[in-house]
């Protein structure tokens, strides 16, 4: 195992990651009840019914021919209120039937830049804590200890050289000091980054590669999940280390925040 430090972040390589009704519709209102008319009594006793007499008069002001002696002509039911405005109508009365919304087409989603070539990184921007600084590359001492940033220049940022570079298939890995003796340092607030963040790497190549934030978590040092963190990834990935938690002034930061985050999409030269 190859272990890196730097400013208290440790480092090392040693495998694969441990792994990351719709509302009812109301039925339309059904008809009334059909009221059946009173049937018609018949004369008082010994006497014909009405029409009878007519007939024998010649008289025809009743009930028009065709109809049954003593019957009424029966009324048609009317549409009841709300109901149906005749037979096979689909129409409420006065207004028509409301339309159903159509379905909005969803947006289909941008699918993911293709990894980019090597190509060292130039400056880092991360517009939501206001950072834009330079890159510079480091390696790692006899010790086998990841090289740190130049203390006496707080606002630097320090790429691993012997990795992957930023938008690379694989996982880039980029630190800086949270402060120094002088004061706050260029990762003085990493641990403010929300998931949805952007992280804007320019490489030599003149090519920004964009990196979206998934999340931050804070590790002690002693239990860091070094294959989580600096292990292999399938896709272009980032990771932005500095200190956090508890400063003791002999052991220094008893913690290491960590910023994971992916390419999601990348500007060309000159663009």
């Amino acid at each position: 195992m190859v272990a890196l430090v730097s400013g208290g972040v440790w480092l090392a390589e040693d495998g694969e990651p441990s792994g990351p009704a719709p509302a009812a519709v109301a039925a339309p209102p059904q008809p009334g009840p059909v009221t059946t008319p009173p049937p018609v009594t018949e004369s008082k006793a010994g006497q014909p019914p009405r029409e009878r007499a007519e007939e024998r008069t010649g008289r025809r002001d009743g009930p028009q021919a065709g109809q049954g002696a003593g019957q009424r002509a029966t009324p048609k039911p009317g549409p009841a209120a709300g109901g149906p405005t005749g037979s096979g109508s689909g129409q409420s009365a006065g207004r028509t039937r409301p339309k159903a919304p159509k379905p909005s087409a969803k947006p289909s989603a941008k699918p993911p830049p293709a990894p980019l070539g090597p190509s060292p990184p130039r400056r880092i921007a991360v517009p939501a804590i206001t950072i834009e600084a330079p890159v510079v590359r480091l390696g790692l001492e006899k010790s086998g200890q990841l090289q740190s940033p130049p203390v006496d220049n707080p606002g630097l940022t320090g790429w691993y050289k012997d990795g992957a570079t930023p938008g690379e298939k694989g996982t880039a890995i980029m630190v800086g000091h949270r402060d120094t003796r002088k004061g706050p340092a260029v990762f003085l607030n990493l641990d403010a980054l929300k998931p949805g963040n952007t992280v804007r790497v320019t490489r030599e190549d003149g090519i920004t590669a964009v990196f979206t934030v998934d999340r931050v978590s804070t590790f002690d040092k002693e239990d860091f999940p070094d294959k989580e963190v600096y292990g292999p990834a399938e896709r272009p990935e980032l990771r932005l280390l500095t200190c956090g938690g508890t400063f003791d002034r002999k052991k220094g930061y008893e913690a290491n925040i960590v910023v994971f985050a992916h390419l999601t999409d990348t500007v060309p030269a000159n663009a």
